[in-house]
């Protein structure tokens, strides 16, 4: 399915979503160097490392299903990754995530920048109050230069009588890395078994991803194993980072879907792997790259 990309790369509500957590928590310096799970640092190899990582938070609830952002808190700190993409994200949501901006309030506890993608953004439960949102998030401790919230193909789940439609959530920004500007998009496709929706999905992310030039990362939930049919055309361009071990669910897990993916050209991975956690009903992927400036 062809769709038409939004014209602005910064529409405004997003680029005010994005600068909230940058005004009200100045991230860390970055480190140079990146340790490894085993402790050990690893040389550049004359690229620019950077350590990027995927968790889907179950909007803030943990494998026991109670939610408890202080826990996820702590998981997403430990990772120490510098650029962190999330799924299913509550802003003002419902009763199960305390009608709290898990996004906003994830950014201010790391002191990370913050872009948000809503999927879903309904009228407010009562007027004049926020706009209860759900979608994905992007942390970065590198400052965010520019932000969108591109359309792609979903079917809806607040919809009784869905068609697969365009629809937004499929976020991109750009940071700048030691002044290299780099794409980062972190994505959640569709869970039904029928994979005829992520067929599409992976048709429009890649005809988007096409359209920037420079090192690009893609973050998300799949909801396919990495050997699905559906996901092969992602692998023509991009390389998988692959951890080794599964991550879903949380507890005794059997699957990979979720992925920490990146530009064949510019882009090197040096190790990926997947943190044992219950802090979601998933365990996150976390990946230490070389970004290449030519």
């Amino acid at each position: 399915m062809s769709l038409r990309r939004r014209p602005s790369r910064v529409p405004q509500l997003l680029l005010a979503v994005s600068l909230l957590g940058a005004l009200l928590a100045p991230p860390a310096a970055a480190a140079s160097a990146h340790r490894s799970p085993s402790g050990g640092t690893g040389g550049t190899g004359g690229g620019l490392p950077l350590r990027v990582a995927t968790y889907n938070v179950h909007a803030g609830a943990g494998m026991d299903g109670v939610f408890d952002l202080d826990r996820q808190t702590a998981e997403l700190r430990s990772l120490n990754a510098e650029v962190i993409g999330l799924q299913e994200v509550d802003r003002h949501w419902g009763s199960r995530s305390e009608w709290r901006d898990l996004a906003g309030e994830l950014a201010r506890r790391l002191r990370m920048y913050v872009s948000f993608a809503p999927i879903y953004s309904l009228d407010p439960a009562e007027p004049g109050g926020p706009r209860a949102e759900y979608g994905v998030a992007v942390l970065s401790r590198h400052r965010i230069v520019s932000a969108e919230n591109h359309e792609i193909t979903r079917l809806s789940t607040q919809d009784p009588n869905p068609v697969p439609a365009p629809a937004p959530g499929f976020g991109e920004v750009v940071v700048r890395v030691r002044g290299l500007p780099v794409h980062v998009y972190v994505t959640h496709l569709d869970y039904r078994p029928d994979p005829a929706v992520r067929v599409a999905q992976v048709a429009d992310t890649r005809r988007i991803m096409a359209e920037d030039r420079g090192p690009k990362i893609l973050l998300g939930d799949l909801n396919a194993e990495p050997a699905a049919p559906e996901l092969a055309p992602l692998w023509r361009e991009l390389t998988d980072a692959d951890p080794g071990a599964p991550t879903f669910p949380a507890q005794d897990p059997v699957k990979r879907i979720d992925f920490v993916a990146v530009s064949k050209d510019r882009t090197g991975v040096r190790r990926a792997w997947v943190p044992e956690s219950l802090a979601s009903d998933h365990r996150a992927v976390v990946a230490d790259l070389l970004l290449r400036r030519r």
